[in-house]
């Protein structure tokens, strides 16, 4: 008889599969524009729709032709400057040398974090501007303002947002004009532009093999149950492998999502929203931005945006018309 051969199933890209720390994900690395401005946002997903666009991509098979186009609209009310970190070089790497938080804050914030009572702004940047020698890295951490959406929570979510430019000394002129404001999308990306999307996924909790890894099921007549792997590992080594498809926790992982197409930002979000609001989110209210294709995680879900680290392709694609149907019956 033939042996029968067969690929494994699931990919290891992503073991372990652990949930996820925190639903404000980390981002472990920024890409550089050399302007000075910030590198990321953070927005709110709302939900998906579809769009008609003429496509003006030179090397598409579909060039010059009105395509369709599913994508997906993020709830992006400005985000305010709550604080300034600064790095020092340390014997481990980068370490945090202080931290200057802003004046007139939301008290939503201290729901967050316990604020320092006197804080001494001014006098703490005049402080920084001296001890700039000692300054490897400046950045900034912001706050999301949610009561501005049409989600029902009021804690807002901090991160921290890195400044793009070289020279120490004008990240911390920018830093002096935008610290205590308001930031919002338009001024840190535009349209048609590459971006890197990173959210955490839906959680679908404890699966086993079958539908966490894409296991065969046994035949009939297996003993003790179809739904499960053949074999617990081989006699030698007498220890389970790291590679063996075993039951566990199944989404709610983070994940970055490479070349998303901005197809348009605005300020006034009834216009992209459908009849009836999105699928438990609501209606749009002020600022907004649509992606092309989806993002991971649910409505709801904090989407953090930066820089293309892989930017390919062409973005040039036209809208000229946007789907405003009700959702409620799909």
């Amino acid at each position: 008889m033939a042996k029968r051969n067969k690929p494994r199933s699931g990919s290891l890209a992503f073991s372990p599969r652990k949930r996820a720390k925190q639903e404000v994900p980390r981002i472990h690395s920024w890409i550089d524009t050399g302007k000075v401005s910030l590198l990321g946002f953070a927005g709110y997903k709302a939900g998906m729709t579809n769009v008609l666009a003429i496509d003006n991509r030179k090397n598409s098979p579909t060039n010059g032709l009105e395509i369709f186009i599913p994508v997906t609209v993020l709830d992006t009310p400005p985000m305010v400057v709550a604080c300034v970190r600064a790095y020092t070089a340390g014997y481990f790497g980068r370490e945090a040398f202080t931290d200057i938080w802003a004046q007139d804050l939301s008290k939503d914030l201290e729901r967050t974090i316990n604020l320092p009572k006197k804080r001494d702004t001014g006098q703490r940047l005049k402080k920084l501007e001296g001890d700039l020698d000692r300054i490897t890295d400046i950045r900034l951490i912001l706050q999301t303002q949610p009561r501005m959406t049409s989600l029902s929570k009021k804690v807002p979510d901090l991160m921290e947002i890195a400044i793009g430019g070289n020279s120490i000394k004008d990240k911390l002129e920018f830093i002096k004009k935008v610290l205590g404001k308001e930031i919002n999308i338009s001024d840190v990306f535009n349209n048609k532009v590459f971006v890197d999307v990173t959210a955490v996924t839906k959680g679908k909790g404890f699966q086993g093999v079958i539908k966490r890894w894409g296991t065969r099921i046994q035949p009939r007549k297996t003993d003790k149950g179809i739904r499960h792997v053949g074999t617990g590992g081989a006699w030698t080594p007498a220890r389970k492998l790291w590679v063996e498809p075993m039951p566990g926790q199944m989404g709610y992982h983070t994940r970055t999502e490479y070349n998303k197409i901005i197809l348009k930002i605005g300020d006034n979000g009834a216009e992209i929203t459908p009849n009836g609001g999105f699928l438990h989110y609501g209606n749009l209210q002020k600022n907004y931005v649509m992606l092309a294709g989806s993002v991971p995680g649910p409505a709801k879900r904090l989407i953090r945006l930066t820089n293309a680290r892989r930017p390919s392709g062409d973005t040039n694609l036209e809208i000229t018309h946007i789907n405003l149907e009700s959702k409620q019956g799909t």
